[in-house]
């Protein structure tokens, strides 16, 4: 982690461990298999503040030297990045460690602090729940590989579901995991797509869901896809009937529309948390979206769950 670090996708990979730790019982070992001890690092240690102006505590990464290396080393995304990458303390330990760590997972801009440090991507594939989720392993740029960013919270439950089962696994991904059937927009979008969705395009939109939370740009969405931002403007559109920047605003507000029914977060905090810049703009959006204002909807949303 480091000062600006990106708070809401970390938080969850750390709670899919800790869930882990907490499913396999009061006993060490659940299969054979050792349970997790889940670190917090940074390069000073400490406290270090996160975009969200939350704090945690972490340890000194250089009072974190394994012999064998780290069975998974996810690294923070976040506006905070533009420093880190400048942090020769940080890129130098990463260059230490990255080789002898069995798996890397970058979370959004995390993947420009393993650039700096020197390392590129690879992809490898696991099963979860009937669905392939893409693990990284990191390795030196000139190998060729494509360019194209993980999911982390799918890439921890892979991990979870290969050292403790596919049952623990589940169960996590239900707590975890946002549910299809809140994502009453884009999941009316994907349904209504008029072509055929090619899984570049799939992976992109999933992308965009996974990081809807915070600030992102079109180009990034379009490196998943491996596509130039012109053609991936071009392909999205046809694809999935609407473009990168529309599919991303009903991502955010399937976000808004979960966290006020389940929620009493205030309206204005609710739509920061989801990437938009305030309430009024979430209130515009409703207006137009859905012929009401956020209160209006929590309250008949709540009045709705009660009488059934």
């Amino acid at each position: 982690m480091f000062s600006g670090f990106a708070l809401p996708e970390a938080a969850a990979v750390l709670e899919i461990f800790q869930s882990a730790n907490a499913l396999s019982g009061a006993d060490t070992s659940l299969s054979g298999q050792t349970r997790y001890k889940v670190c917090l690092l940074s390069a000073v240690g400490g406290r270090v503040d996160s975009s969200s102006s939350v704090f945690v505590w972490t340890e000194r990464v250089d009072e974190q030297c394994h012999l064998d290396g780290f069975h998974a080393l996810f690294i923070s995304g976040g506006v905070g990045v533009r420093n880190a990458v400048r942090d020769e303390r940080l890129t130098n330990w990463l260059r230490r460690e990255c080789p002898g760590s069995e798996l890397l997972v970058p979370i959004g801009e995390g993947r420009l602090l393993l650039e700096a440090a020197g390392f590129g991507r690879t992809g490898t594939t696991q099963r979860l729940g009937g669905h392939t989720s893409e693990i990284y392993r990191y390795c030196p740029p000139d190998s060729g590989v494509p360019m194209v960013s993980p999911s982390p919270l799918q890439s921890a439950l892979a991990l979870v579901e290969e050292d403790m089962g596919p049952e623990i696994a589940r169960q996590i991904a239900d707590y975890v995991l946002p549910r299809p059937q809140r994502a009453r927009f884009t999941a009316t979008i994907r349904e209504n797509a008029p072509t055929y969705v090619s899984e570049k395009i799939q992976a992109s939109a999933r992308w965009l869901e996974a990081n809807g939370d915070r600030p992102i740009t079109i180009d990034e969405a379009g490196q998943v896809a491996a596509m130039s931002e012109r053609n991936f403007l071009r392909r999205f559109k046809i694809e999935m009937g609407v473009t990168p920047s529309e599919y991303l605003s009903y991502v955010r507000l399937d976000m808004c529309c979960r966290l006020l029914v389940e929620t009493d977060l205030p309206v204005d905090k609710i739509a920061r948390r989801c990437g938009l810049g305030g309430g009024g703009w979430l209130s515009k959006l409703f207006r137009k979206h859905l012929s009401t204002t956020p209160t209006e909807y929590r309250a008949s949303k709540r009045l709705s769950n009660t009488s059934s």
